[in-house]
């Protein structure tokens, strides 16, 4: 432990010290006066204390309730947990400490403000289970807690039922949830639809697979589809029928792949074409180029999986779960839907997008509970701003780590793992195999059949089981393969007599992309000090070591696989291999450290730009008053504009402008204007202005109908052409990722073009305003509601 941890420990000691003076003090109230502590530190915050000046006192006071009602008393490591949880840090605390009953006191304290305070999990499950249990305690104590999603999934709360939601004291929620609400709401066109109110505290669940392994994919919402390419099939067929392993070359450390000369060549006499890249044939060849990545860069059950409904669905490669909701973008997604023959759905416009770092970088203060920070907490510090505190455990870990078995080849390590299982349930102790991918799940799965083995399996296929396979992990004779979810944020207790066998066996069956993951697994056993032990089988034939390894281990593989014996694996002793895996390793973790940055560098020129328009959005829709906006300059600087885009202007030109732009009631073309005058043309041109607007504010009875009028139009000339800069920024994104295989900088190319993009955007939001104010429709129905129609 370092020096800084040490003082960091030591300041937080302090704290809990005065938490505990407290404990006897609180022991001795009623329930009554224990529920009235919450009336008493609000009106103590509303005299002008702080929070801070709070925390022992109310610390004390949810621990006293939490042992009234749930029959749980915080240990003083959950306590000092719940300090640097409340300070604003990243609290390391190993599984089975209790990090779901830690949470109850800075939760409680933060909520006291009146701003709201969050818990924010992985998963449905996890806030359910936990807004429900621990939702007692805040509410005894005087505060509204709500779970943010319906109970069911086919059914969809409104506008007011997610107000109610977000304005409790006390949220539990999800990550995807937070983040699909956030963009919602800045889609709504009046106050009555937006829901939200500014982000104030957080904890987020299992720290680094919400901040950091699912960081690199941006949530995106999708709208109205695009049109479909033709080629789509065509393009699928050609690389199903044509294309071999001669006609392509791939970068798997880059995730790229291209055709050969020779590829290309083949393509040309199949569509009987001279040049496949003369410019002509881009639709082809961006369908062949999303058809190329679908079938060698996506591999089912470890990048997607087909569901139940026969639907494709991503999975999250960090923890194993599906991504609900989520779809690849830039029609990569169909072009993986073609290749295996399902429905084909439709490639949609991305309408709005944020990435996880932005979003939670809005909230006033952010922190988060996870059994493995401390090695990402530099980029935890440089992401967002929390440095990682590694609380101690209340009990030694006396959990047993193995080292890892290193292998040639795939089938010797599943045959070594194999003997490994059978040793251990032989013993009667439980066994948690894990595995990186669905399919290699699934592979386990079916050689523990052949041994009359009897398992449970966990993975993206049957996520809905989780719970109830984790509750039995712990069992006696228990076998559960996994994928790495492996139930994180679910404890697995041993069951009756395990203990005195060994405790639980973590089998990993792979080096994962992280070395977090490892530990995350490891942690699995070994709970609060129970006995436990976790060993690693590792071959050169792992993702890890083929992506990241160095070139002579992929020698010495073609060397040697060839004389594997299957009766007898051999094992690799010699300390070179240990040292390359695990290089393969810090190299995997410093790519995907990589992506997630530049995934938020290219994100900077959105969220700019995201402030902008959604502030602007705000103060549209929550401005008091008449807006403040000027129609006529509006009008006067676009038919500037206009003449000078249109030299020389011909009457053909401004009968067209006119009719497009202005007004339909345009029959005689103007007599006598000189075309070549800016002052009569503009003159000209206001005047129809005039007398279309002049025509509408008959319509309303009132100034408040007008300004509503005007504030509808801005909303929907801002969110028309937001939409589409959302969708070309989304689309850059895939674009320029590709230039740097021509010694470009992509986040340099992607930042010009959303620049020049962001002007081009605003000066169609101008134009746009224009048309939605003159062209507009207005209809009144027999009962006096006024409908816009926009064109």
């Amino acid at each position: 432990m370092s020096i800084i941890d040490r003082f960091e420990l030591s300041r937080i000691r302090r704290i809990l010290k005065q938490v505990n003076s407290y404990a006897d003090q609180m022991a001795a109230m009623t329930d009554g006066q224990l529920k009235d502590q919450t009336r008493k530190f609000k009106a103590r915050l509303a005299k002008g204390e702080t929070l801070d000046d709070l925390l022992p006192e109310a610390f004390a006071t949810v621990r006293e309730a939490d042992k009234r009602l749930l029959g749980m008393f915080p240990f003083d490591v959950q306590v000092m947990g719940a300090i640097a949880l409340h300070q604003g840090a990243v609290a390391e605390m190993k599984t089975g400490e209790g990090k779901t009953l830690t949470a109850t006191l800075p939760i409680y304290l933060n909520a006291l403000s009146g701003e709201g305070a969050m818990l924010i999990t992985p998963n449905e499950y996890l806030a359910r289970r936990d807004g429900e249990e621990m939702g007692v305690v805040y509410q005894w104590l005087g505060l509204t807690v709500a779970v943010g999603f319906p109970k069911t999934s086919d059914k969809e709360w409104k506008p007011a039922q997610k107000r109610a939601v977000y304005n409790s004291d006390v949220i539990y929620t999800t990550n995807g949830t937070i983040g699909f609400d956030y963009l919602i709401d800045n889609l709504a066109s009046d106050e009555e639809h937006k829901y939200m109110r500014p982000f104030n505290y957080a904890i987020v669940d299992e720290a680094d697979a919400v901040l950091l392994d699912s960081a690199v994919t941006p949530l995106v919402i999708s709208g109205a589809p695009r049109v479909s390419s033709t080629f789509i099939g065509v393009a699928d067929e050609i690389i199903y029928t044509l294309i071999r392993d001669v006609d392509y070359e791939m970068d798997e450390e880059e995730d790229n792949v291209w055709l050969t000369n020779q590829g290309i060549d083949k393509i040309e006499n199949f569509m009987q074409i001279d040049d496949l890249f003369d410019g002509h044939h881009k639709d082809q060849v961006r369908s062949i180029e999303l058809a190329l990545k679908a079938h060698f860069l996506f591999e089912k059950d470890e990048d997607y999986v087909i569901n139940q409904d026969n639907e494709v669905s991503l999975m999250d490669k960090g923890n194993g779960r599906v991504m609900q909701g989520m779809k690849l973008q830039a029609g990569q997604h169909q072009a993986i839907e073609m290749k295996e023959q399902v429905d084909v759905t439709d490639d949609t416009r991305a309408m709005a997008t944020i990435t996880y770092q932005n979003l939670f970088r809005m909230f006033k203060k952010l922190s988060g509970m996870t059994g493995t920070g401390k090695v990402a907490n530099q980029e935890f510090i440089e992401s967002y701003f929390m440095k990682v505190i590694q609380i101690p455990t209340r009990k030694p870990v006396i959990r047993k780590d193995y080292p890892d078995q290193i292998y040639t080849t795939l089938p010797e390590k599943l045959q070594a793992s194999l003997e490994e299982v059978k040793q251990i349930h032989a013993l009667g102790r439980p066994i948690l195999l894990v595995t990186a991918t669905v399919e290699l799940s699934e592979i386990y799965s079916e050689l523990l059949l052949r041994e009359h083995i009897p398992h449970s399996v966990l993975n993206a296929r049957n996520a809905a089981k989780e719970a109830m396979i984790i509750k039995e992990a712990g069992q006696l004779g228990a076998v559960t393969v996994a994928t790495n979810m492996a139930g994180r944020g679910t404890d697995i207790k041993l069951g009756p007599g395990v203990k005195e066998l060994g405790g639980l066996a973590v089998i990993g069956t792979e080096k994962m992309a992280s070395k977090r993951i490892d530990q995350q697994l490891r942690g699995r056993a070994g709970r609060q000090g129970d006995p436990g032990s976790s060993k690693f089988f590792i071959s050169l034939e792992d993702e890890v070591v083929i992506k990241y390894g160095a070139h002579w281990v992929h020698r010495y593989y073609d060397r040697h696989e060839s004389k594997r014996s299957m009766n007898a694996p051999k094992r690799l002793r010699r300390g070179k291999f240990r040292r390359v895996i695990n290089y393969a390793q810090e190299d995997s973790d410093a790519s995907g450290a990589q992506q997630r940055a530049q995934s938020l560098e290219m994100d900077v020129s959105s969220q700019i730009q995201r402030e902008l328009v959604y502030q602007q959005r705000n103060d549209i829709i929550f401005g008091e008053g008449q807006v403040d906006f000027d129609p006529e300059q509006l009008f006067r600087d676009e038919f500037n504009l206009f003449f000078t885009e249109h030299q020389p202007l011909t009457m053909d030109q401004l009968d067209r402008y006119i009719l497009d732009n202005i007004t339909y009631q345009y029959f005689d073309a103007p007599q006598g204007i000189d075309l070549a005058n800016r002052k009569q043309v503009v003159d000209f041109l206001m005047q129809l202005a005039d007398e279309e607007m002049t025509a509408k504010k008959q319509e309303f009875a009132t100034e408040e109908e007008q300004d509503r009028f005007i504030r509808l139009s801005l909303l929907k000339a801002i969110d028309e052409c937001w939409i589409d800069e959302v969708d070309g920024l989304e689309q850059l994104r895939q674009i320029v990722v590709a230039r740097q295989f021509a010694q470009r900088q992509p986040t340099f190319e992607y930042h010009k073009e959303a620049e020049r993009a962001y002007r081009q955007m605003k000066k169609e939001i101008r134009h746009m305003v224009l048309r939605y104010l003159l062209l507009s429709t207005i209809i009144t129905d027999k009962k006096g509601k006024k409908d816009i129609y926009y064109v």
